[in-house]
């Protein structure tokens, strides 16, 4: 097929390396436009372009994709199919029923949950066992196209945002290889999405990091997860922000904790320090315990706990606090 090609993230960059490993004629691609990054503000190319580049594939960086003159440049490709993955701005009409198979997205959900922007981390913080990616006929809805394949991908008890977001960005190539080769051959089905069982998967922002004790520990645990590596979890600890990398929830063996319930008695208030080993610390929730594994400090590096233990001085008492 000949493809437009539409992504701007690390997310997009394997579909757009699969299409061309299949053969497809990718013609052009559109990503965001570049932005400054770091103190002398260079301009830096966003992933996709980078990709594009090193194939030797034009590239259309639109301010606004609505725009007319924008529509009219696309149209000049005479394209098969638009692929979207990630692009960052919505498509107007014009755009979605351009090409004679219209707009193919591929989304990081098992659609219809968790339409929206950050789809992947979402499904760690809720406690999904098992996410996926769905490819899906694009409307002017928000992630809200009929549905045409699924493929399903299990969530670890480890796992993390980066390295689901590996995972389904592997997963999401090759589903849309498989789609647009269902599309050709005419054995392509569509299904009607419904009422999405979710929240909106809403964009991830760094005060969402902000760490609440008086939340259950398992909620933390996987806020913690979720949110590696961006924008990460944070506390505040002796007028310090303490980033939390990783940690688990303690079952067993909480410091003076009632055996029955897991829970601190009354006089221990959540962000509680209830216990300092050499290379972890524990941290009393809204319920459960908490141990700390991976920390990081201003203008440090991250750490296991144990080196950032051997550098400075905790002991039990000590509070974290909200910023």
């Amino acid at each position: 097929m000949r493809v437009i090609f539409m992504g701007t993230p690390d997310f997009s960059v394997g579909t757009l390396e699969a299409l061309v490993a299949a053969g497809h004629d990718v013609c052009l691609v559109v990503t965001q436009p570049d932005k400054p990054k770091g103190r002398g503000g260079r301009m830096q190319y966003t992933p996709v372009k980078e990709k594009a580049m090193f194939y030797g594939i034009p590239v259309y960086q639109p301010k606004k994709v609505r725009d007319p003159e924008c529509v009219e440049e696309l149209r000049k490709y005479n394209a098969d199919v638009i692929v979207v993955v990630a692009f960052g701005q919505i498509l107007p009409k014009s755009v979605l029923e351009m090409t004679p198979y219209g707009c193919i997205n591929v989304h990081a959900s098992l659609l219809p949950k968790y339409r929206g922007a950050a789809p992947i981390q979402w499904a760690i913080i809720e406690g999904e066992s098992v996410t996926g990616v769905t490819t899906m006929q694009m409307d002017e809805g928000l992630d809200t196209g009929d549905m045409i394949m699924k493929t399903e991908v299990p969530i670890a008890d480890d796992e993390t945002g980066e390295t689901l977001h590996d995972k389904l960005a592997a997963a999401g190539a090759d589903l849309c290889v498989e789609t647009l080769k269902a599309l050709e051959e005419g054995t392509a089905k569509r299904e009607k999405q419904g009422e999405s069982p979710t929240a909106y998967a809403k964009m991830l922002t760094k005060e969402l990091g902000n760490i609440d004790w008086t939340q259950p520990a398992v909620k933390i645990e996987r806020l913690i997860r979720g949110l590696n590596s961006w924008p990460g979890t944070y506390s505040r600890w002796e007028g310090k922000v303490m980033k939390i990398w990783r940690a688990e929830v303690v079952r067993d063996g909480e410091v003076t904790a009632d055996s029955r319930t897991g829970k601190m008695p009354a006089g221990v208030l959540p962000g509680t320090v209830t216990a300092v080993g050499k290379n972890d610390f524990e941290v009393q929730t809204g319920d459960g315990v908490l141990r700390i594994q991976e920390v990081q400090m201003p203008g440090k590096k991250r750490m296991d706990t144990g080196a950032f233990l051997r550098g400075n001085s905790m002991e039990p008492g000590d509070v974290l606090s909200q910023e």
